[in-house]
């Protein structure tokens, strides 16, 4: 299902962020087809910053979390593997144990640091990076879409050294190109699209060039469109205001009306299920002599 939707220029695919299982399920439920798996936005659900400071075991179990949460393939953001080559690769054996369908891997230095933070970026050497991917697919093989990430523009390089990147990527064995950017606009990104030449699909993450509208994509052939971060981002403000209201009024009553109720929760959930396997499981007998 994800090599369908990342791996093709016939039409455009997006993917929706999500940290935990219930935003998998909201996720679902909205009509995404496929999921993101944020390095981000799981980290700050831990309560860490985008800069390694999580483990590779923790992102894993946060995975399998968003996997069993909802069935839509999950292309998980591995960050650069966290290490060399045979960390990159037991991070994807690992992730294809847990239900993953596919890893983004950045050609970052270890510990990365989030593309919008500061801008010290240093980047791996093209051949160190080559080996991971390398290690990678022969770890896993065609069991998981393996997209690489291009960091060159966030580091501050022109569009040649993204593409020099890009072609030895293809070459390690990458099935799709992320291209990665931090300005406002979209223009480096379809500068490099028009010279990819779409020798492998390419997938972008528009968070700071958002006003684009979705039809430039398509007709540069993009393939894959990541909403990377906007669940998290969303409940942070969401609760920001929850929390600062309550703490005002000492009381939820201007609150209730805009939020959740108990009942919206439990139906998301799929609490009718648990009450009928509880009669069919727990109590069979009963069940049985109606």
């Amino acid at each position: 299902m994800l090599r369908a939707q990342v791996c093709s220029n016939g039409e455009l695919s997006f993917l929706m962020e999500a940290h935990d299982g219930l935003s998998a399920t909201i996720a679902q439920r909205s009509g995404f087809k496929g999921l993101w798996a944020s390095g981000l936005s799981i980290a700050c659900s831990l309560g860490y910053r985008d800069a390694n400071e999580a483990a590779w075991s923790q992102l894993v179990d946060a995975v399998e979390r968003i996997v069993d949460s909802s069935q839509l393939p999950v292309l998980v953001d591995g960050d650069g593997g966290f290490g060399n080559f045979n960390n990159a690769r037991l991070l994807a054996r690992k992730l294809l144990q847990r239900g993953a369908a596919g890893v983004a891997l950045e050609d970052s230095c270890f510990p990365k640091m989030n593309s919008f933070v500061g801008d010290r970026h240093p980047l791996a050497v093209i051949d160190e990076f080559s080996g991971r991917l390398r290690a990678v697919k022969d770890t896993v093989a065609d069991d998981l879409v393996l997209v690489a990430r291009i960091e060159a523009l966030i580091a501050g390089y022109e569009i040649d050294e993204a593409l020099l990147r890009a072609h030895a990527y293809a070459d390690a064995g990458a099935d799709a190109i992320l291209i990665h950017s931090r300005r406002s606009t979209a223009d480096e990104i379809l500068s490099f699209a028009r010279a990819w030449q779409n020798r492998l699909p390419v997938v972008i993450v528009p968070t700071k060039y958002y006003r684009t509208p979705i039809s430039v994509y398509r007709k540069a052939r993009i393939s894959t469109v990541i909403w990377a971060n906007h669940s998290m981002r969303a409940a942070v403000a969401a609760m920001r205001q929850a929390c600062s209201r309550i703490i005002a009024e000492e009381n939820t009553a201007s609150v209730e009306p805009n939020i959740a109720t108990l009942d919206e929760v439990f139906e998301l959930l799929k609490y009718d299920e648990l009450a009928r396997a509880e009669a069919l499981y727990l109590r069979p007998d009963a069940e049985l002599r109606k």
